[in-house]
């Protein structure tokens, strides 16, 4: 079992950055492919980025390649998503899962969920 609490976001100019944390508990996290989605308003949750259990494979939705970067320390049972150059479509709720590998969770997302943290970018 994997509980995931995400933090970070909040209300940014475009242009700017924030970084989304997802912190998880449980003995089994550095198992886990990670990933990130995101919802906005009316509109069906999707693919934001995914990274294996290791790092050694990262995976990005072809809208924010070039200014996300998702990263984990398996030490501090957290993963991390760096957002730089926002843009006002960028706002959504942020979800954080957790998954057995990189390439599900990038495809249909993981076994576990967060509750998500609002990302909103005024432009």
């Amino acid at each position: 079992q994997v509980q995931l609490v995400e933090s970070g976001g909040g209300l940014v100019q475009a242009g700017g950055s924030l970084r989304l944390s997802c912190a998880a508990s449980g003995r089994t996290f550095s198992t886990y492919a990670m990933g990130w989605f995101r919802q906005a308003p009316g509109k069906e949750r999707k693919f934001v980025a995914a990274i294996g259990w290791d790092s050694g494979t990262t995976y990005y939705a072809d809208s924010v390649k070039g200014r996300f970067a998702i990263s984990r320390d398996n030490t501090k049972k957290t993963v991390y998503l760096q957002m730089n150059s926002l843009k006002p479509e960028d706002t959504a709720v942020y979800y954080c899962t957790a998954g057995l590998s990189s390439t599900l969770v990038a495809a249909r997302g993981g076994d576990y969920w967060g509750q998500g943290t609002q990302v909103t970018v005024s432009s």
